[in-house]
């Protein structure tokens, strides 16, 4: 057993890269899909520029300069080159850093969870917090590379971490929206909501509820604004090693809300008990026309995966 334990360990430090992966299950019917899978990739890198790769919580994506932002949620910065066709045909690490306070300063290890990621109108990169609630606009193409430049406010019940339902479940996701501007949602329902009712919050104060799923403990990792307006989510429902951990993608309407709830319309169910060979997906980003990725935490265990899907919403 111990001979196997290093196999796979040395098979980990020296393979580095991307590399062919398959979170499909055999023989599956992909007409039953709302999203064709176009291209999957295992990403393996365990240092870039001395910074150790893992635990990427969110994407950004910016297609002028082809660059994939990924953020870890111990506050590291990586960005990419990529080109998306029909398939990821270029995946390159380019650049790594730590975010920093203004000054230049590390953060404090409990205050540097950063969670959601986006770009904005203005190519300006967002990235919001889970422990002490807060979303920046940090530098992402100079020599500041990860500093923060300016946080922005919170609606009033989001500033205080005591109204989530606790420390490690604050803001998860981050978007950003031409019409109603930055976006976020927290990974559960906060403390006096119900905890099957999930919310959009929008930082000038408007507001979108909607049902999560009925699997248990199924929360919000991920969103991301689609070509319509309308809202792309991630919910991962994980409640133990020997139950089914289950991946939803979902799209909410925002403009179609009824009796304090947003229609909702669910594209993929991925079961891990129904052949699904998939990950903690966390990140997601609109990389082209109908075209996202997302990508899963391997919480630095060395028994997971840092996964990277590429796929398309199909037309309505």
């Amino acid at each position: 057993m111990r001979s196997l334990f290093f196999l796979l360990l040395f098979l980990k430090i020296s393979c580095a890269g991307s590399f062919s992966a398959d979170i499909i299950p055999q023989g599956l019917d992909s007409k039953s899909l709302g999203i064709e899978i176009l291209d999957q990739k295992q990403l393996s890198f365990s240092r870039i520029d001395d910074i150790k790769f893992s635990e990427i919580s969110d994407l950004a994506y910016e297609g002028k300069t082809h660059s994939l932002f990924m953020v870890s949620d111990e506050g590291k910065l990586f960005e990419f080159n990529a080109v998306f066709t029909d398939k990821i045909v270029h995946l390159y690490p380019l650049k790594a850093g730590r975010l920093l306070k203004k000054q230049g300063k590390k953060f404090k290890k409990w205050r540097r969870d950063s969670e959601g990621m986006t770009l904005d109108g203005k190519g300006r990169l967002l990235i919001s917090f889970e422990e002490k609630p807060r979303i920046g606009w940090f530098h992402k193409n100079s020599d500041h590379y990860g500093r923060l430049i300016k946080k922005y406010r919170l609606p009033k019940k989001l500033r205080n971490v005591k109204n989530f339902r606790s420390k490690n479940k604050g803001l998860e996701a981050l978007a950003w929206h031409p019409r109603y501007g930055i976006l976020t949602a927290a990974e559960f329902p906060l403390k006096k909501d119900n905890k099957k009712r999930q919310t959009i919050y929008a930082l000038q104060g408007k507001e979108w509820h909607f049902r999560a799923e009925p699997e248990g403990k199924s929360a919000v990792s991920a969103i991301e604004v689609m070509d319509d307006g309308n809202i792309l989510v991630i919910e991962r429902s994980f409640t133990g090693y020997m139950n089914p951990f289950v991946v939803t993608l979902k799209k909410v309407y925002l403009d179609e809300c009824t009796k304090g709830l947003c229609k909702t319309k669910v594209l993929a169910k991925m079961n891990s008990h129904q052949g699904w060979d998939i990950d903690n997906f966390e990140g997601l980003s609109r990389v082209g026309e109908h075209r996202y990725v997302m990508i899963s935490d391997d919480n630095d265990n060395f028994f997971q995966k840092t996964l990277l899907i590429y796929f398309k919403v199909k037309k309505e």
